[in-house]
């Protein structure tokens, strides 16, 4: 894939801010957070275990009929008129295969990306188990993931993290992440029904901040607030899938909704995800951590209920 302009030609307002320099300074890390909502760095995780995790899913959509035949799996080239989107039964087949992935899940516990936490936290952190793989599909821009908070959908503490890794590089043309800077300050925002991942929206034309974004670089990854609004770029390539994962951190001594402890989706469980994997250390850690669980917000009922109310 070639690189986009650096005229961020796709709506954006204003590149990334490289974190890299602080990455050693917990307070410096919290200060930048706390201003921007996020933080972007430059070559965090090796690349080794980003290929490795992307391998292992891409065999998956070999394996489904997925890729164009004649091409290497690895490239991720779609066949020609292969599209599908998350609930399709289709496409649920494949991920819950997907969820199996040992590469897929220990890459959550990379110790680059780990490490940085536990300074910006400054504390022990919680890795959320019910990590998130996302396998877009080129030209499907009406499904492209909205504006829109994590938090909703966690629930939990709002010292709820993501990190959006790309499998791969990933310029804005293949579906980039980007963020709306500053926004975690403005609290839980309204919703409305929408397309892509969620079912929920945010408008944001009337938000006195800016879209930040970029192209990313192989081992490059985002880590952003649960409150900040963030959104997807479309997948304009003609026939390149987009993979990426988002996994979920929160300091350790904060409260835990249940189900972010469960597979995604909860089709498998954790003994069948756990079946035929080469090592046990990062199966059910946290059954050994002293965690203590959240109950619902009621806010977010709230919210979602007014977003889905009969017009």
């Amino acid at each position: 894939m070639t690189q986009t302009d650096p005229d961020l030609a796709l709506g954006l307002d204003a590149p990334f801010e490289i974190s890299n320099d602080l990455i050693d300074d917990g307070d410096a890390l919290r200060a930048r957070m706390e201003e921007a909502g996020y933080l972007f760095f430059r070559a965090l995780i090796p690349s080794e275990s980003i290929l490795a995790a992307r391998s292992e899913i891409l065999a998956r959509c070999a394996e489904a009929g997925w890729l164009a035949n004649g091409s290497e799996a690895d490239e991720g080239v779609v066949a020609p008129g292969v599209s599908w989107i998350e609930p399709q039964p289709e496409f649920m087949a494949v991920y819950n295969r997907v969820q199996h992935g040992e590469a897929f899940h220990t890459l959550a516990q990379a110790p680059e990306l780990i490490g940085m936490l536990e300074r910006l936290f400054g504390e022990p952190v919680l890795a959320h188990p019910r990590n998130i793989a996302r396998i877009i599909f080129p030209q499907n821009t009406l499904h492209t993931t909205p504006s829109h908070q994590d938090y909703v959908h966690v629930q939990g503490t709002e010292e709820t993290y993501t990190a959006w890794i790309p499998l791969g590089e990933c310029p804005q043309a293949l579906g980039s992440l980007a963020v709306l800077s500053g926004s975690h300050r403005g609290g839980i925002l309204p919703v409305h029904r929408a397309y892509g991942a969620g079912g929920v929206g945010i408008d944001t034309e009337e938000l006195p901040h800016k879209w930040v974004g970029g192209d990313f670089g192989l081992g490059d990854a985002i880590v952003f607030h649960s409150l900040v609004v963030h959104k997807a770029l479309p997948n304009l390539s003609p026939d390149h899938i987009r993979l990426s994962v988002d996994y979920r951190y929160q300091p350790l001594s904060h409260p835990v909704a249940a189900d972010s402890l469960l597979p995604h989706h909860g089709q498998v469980g954790w003994p069948e995800i756990y079946a035929g994997w080469k090592s046990e250390r990062h199966q059910y850690y946290w059954n050994y951590l002293p965690i203590r669980r959240a109950e619902r917000d009621p806010r977010v009922h709230d919210i979602r209920a007014a977003a889905f109310q009969p017009q």
